[in-house]
């Protein structure tokens, strides 16, 4: 009888390979552009209608009309890039999507698309969080702090900064909230995708940051779950120093003392009066 194949562990290279070895053998047909655009879409929108039920409906209509086009066999293959794409992130939070979107060269350089690497964000990240003290301060005062990244790309500014606050000891998933906006499709879908798995919460905007315009909202499950709608509004987290209605009551004044004088009894006259005062104290 054979032994059982031990399990090898994977790295994130492997699954960025088995990630483009999957876009490849769906792409006979089609453009890899095209295939690469499809399978972020698809699984965004898988994640989205999962907890965004306010744009399921119509969401799930984009999806039937995008899975229609391809034959079962390539159907198939869509959740296993995804179980890739997770599999990576599990090895900790990197840019594994925008990699491969570089790999494959399927940037635009007519748009002046260029994703900056990840090892660069990582730095940028570090040197803005520092030993974290400050951030702590801020999130002990609101209970969170928000980041803006008005040109996201795949996300991995977002997701450096994230790695950042975890390096230092600080939960991302509870105490970071991001707004990120991108003015092209599949980038708005790359950083849902990665801000999604690594539980992050944000909302990514499809729009123009420039021209204050905005097309579509990607609200992450950490976003939705977490109740960040209400903690946006509120300005603060329950629970923190601007939580007024959390903060401890102040300690009750000590009530006054009150010491009642009663009239001075007269003093007893003679020897059976003296002995009878002595007896009453005991």
């Amino acid at each position: 009888m054979n032994a059982p194949a031990k399990h090898q562990p994977r790295t994130h290279a492997e699954c960025r390979k088995s990630i483009v070895k999957l876009l490849q053998a769906n792409s006979r047909r089609r453009h890899l552009w095209e295939v690469f655009g499809d399978f972020i879409e698809l699984a965004a929108l898988a994640i989205a209608n999962a907890v965004d039920l306010a744009q399921a409906g119509e969401r799930e209509q984009r999806y039937l009309a995008i899975i229609k086009r391809y034959e079962p066999d390539e159907v198939q293959r869509f959740p296993q890039m995804l179980g890739e794409l997770t599999m990576a992130l599990e090895f900790g939070p990197d840019d594994v999507l925008g990699q491969v979107f570089g790999e494959l060269e399927l940037g635009n350089s007519a748009r002046g698309q260029f994703f900056t690497p990840y090892s660069l964000c990582a730095l940028m990240a570090r040197l803005q969080i520092g030993d974290g003290d400050e951030i702590r301060e801020r999130i002990t005062a609101r209970g969170f702090i928000t980041v803006s990244e008005p040109t996201c790309g795949a996300g991995a500014m977002v997701v450096a900064m994230a790695a950042a606050m975890r390096e230092r000891g600080i939960n991302y998933q509870q105490h970071l909230h991001v707004t990120a906006q991108d003015v092209d499709s599949r980038a708005v879908h790359m950083a849902y995708l990665q801000l999604s798995l690594l539980h992050i919460p944000a909302v990514v905007i499809l729009g123009n940051t420039l021209m204050l315009e905005e097309r579509e909202r990607w609200y992450t499950p950490a976003h939705i779950l977490g109740l960040w709608g209400p903690k946006l509004s509120r300005g603060y987290a329950l629970g923190s120093a601007l939580d007024t209605a959390s903060a401890p009551a102040p300690a009750p004044a000590p009530a006054p003392i009150i010491i009642e004088r009663h009239p001075t009894p007269p003093l007893p006259v003679g020897r059976a009066a003296v002995l009878g005062a002595q007896i009453s104290l005991f």
